[in-house]
């Protein structure tokens, strides 16, 4: 994922959190990324009217236009690192994960509200390189469609993954909205649209 995806995940997430005004050099020091890094991310929000930019701090006036410009960013097939068949159902492919993993997409959803808008046949997780180690030896390359994509983390969500910080052992629902938005199943579709119920947006 690229520096700035980061500070947009940073910004949505902490935003559906309950925080509503930020600074350039507070995102640069939690992020360690870069001013000039922040500085850009967050222009880029000004320009497309998803953020109000003061003298003192920043704030999000359309959560809506952060997560969509994201989006259009977005590339989730840049970040694969493995992909196979699995032949188990899809929640025994999920309950037979390690536990050096961040769900994302269709299981974040389900753990995350414990409920799905549509059945789904694929299960996308971030993974630590001990993680994706586990997941390679427990599910073996498969010729077929794959069902079972893992994904690399940028070193924060790694961070996190590691050291067991995240919720329903998923990614935040700013970073599960833009992943979702990526995929090209057609009940993506579904998930999008009832997380935007939900967020309001």
């Amino acid at each position: 994922m690229k520096k700035q995806e980061i500070v947009y995940r940073e910004i949505g997430c902490a935003y559906i959190d309950g925080k509503r005004k930020f600074t350039q050099l507070e995102l640069s020091g939690l992020l360690g990324l870069s001013l000039s890094t922040i500085n850009g991310a967050v222009s880029n929000l000004e320009a497309v009217n998803a953020v109000s930019v003061s003298r003192r701090h920043f704030e999000v006036i359309s959560l809506s236009r952060l997560l969509l410009y994201w989006a259009t960013k977005r590339k989730v097939s840049n970040d694969v690192l493995y992909r196979t068949r699995a032949e188990e159902p899809v929640r025994e492919i999920e309950r037979n994960m390690p536990d050096e993993v961040a769900f994302t997409c269709y299981t974040a959803y389900k753990l995350m509200f414990k409920d799905a808008p549509a059945d789904y046949s694929e299960v996308y997780a971030y993974a630590t390189a001990e993680g994706t180690k586990e997941i390679i030896r427990r599910f073996r390359q498969k010729a077929g469609p794959p069902n079972l994509v893992v994904l690399k983390p940028d070193e924060r969500l790694d961070a996190e993954i590691a050291n067991g910080k995240l919720k329903h052992s998923s990614v935040c629902t700013a970073q599960m909205f833009v992943d979702l938005w990526n995929l090209k199943e057609w009940y993506a579709r579904d998930f999008v649209a009832a997380l935007e119920k939900r967020l309001g947006i």
